[in-house]
């Protein structure tokens, strides 16, 4: 049975992802900051993780080594927005620094955590979104949230680097507009609409360090 680890499964893109890897025979090992979620399954375990703290993370990876079992996939799903933050002219430092540390920070101790259990030629998926492009920008808005996202993008090109020799992939991706917490309810696409595209992603072996939408390279 293959393994896929999927941080902030207690809710939308999250869950929906969570629940569509196990309905494809996967064992999941999930996170959420409670630790808990609202539904099971015999082939599901869930750790709590905060990724603004370096002491969670390092708790949840032993967690996840003590499983002994061999990761096929990771995805690095949970993370925040800052669609409050109007205007650049008026970052505020606390929510830049929170942003940098669940979009970015968190997910890279997370991953070289646990590089010593991905398998070589497995994937390691990173949800950014498309707030991240350099190219695709059209207003000042959510500022901490942009940089976050389009570091996070750079993370997954220079690992896709590092990690050619292990034929590992890195890819980045972004879900869409999706109606989550997140995303609200005016958004364009259901969970499971999203999810179909991101588990298409994760289980193919695309060219490593790109990022992509619906299966197509988006613009950096």
């Amino acid at each position: 049975m293959r393994t896929v680890v999927i941080t902030g499964v207690s809710r939308g893109i999250g869950k929906a992802l969570a629940q569509k890897f196990l309905e494809e025979g996967y064992f999941v090992i999930g996170t959420s900051t409670s630790g808990t979620v609202d539904f099971s399954h015999e082939h599901l375990t869930v750790f709590q993780l905060e990724l603004t703290s370096e002491e969670s993370i390092k708790i949840c990876v032993e967690h996840i080594h003590s499983l002994e079992q061999r990761i096929d996939i990771l995805f690095n799903n949970a993370g925040i927005t800052t669609y409050d933050e109007d205007n650049a002219l008026r970052i505020d430092p606390s929510i830049l620094r929170k942003a940098f540390e669940i979009n970015l920070f968190g997910p890279i101790q997370l991953t070289q955590s646990l590089l010593t259990v991905i398998q070589d030629g497995s994937h390691i998926i990173n949800l950014t979104s498309r707030y991240g492009s350099l190219n695709y920008i059209w207003g000042p808005d959510a500022p901490s949230y942009r940089m976050s996202k389009a570091a996070l993008n750079m993370y997954t090109r220079v690992m896709a680097l590092a990690l050619k020799d292990r034929g590992i992939t890195v890819s980045c991706v972004h879900p869409g507009w999706v109606k989550t917490d997140m995303g609200g309810p005016n958004a364009q696409m259901e969970p499971t609409e999203a999810v179909e595209h991101l588990f298409a992603l994760a289980i193919s072996k695309p060219e490593s360090g790109q990022f992509w939408f619906k299966g197509e390279h988006f613009p950096w």
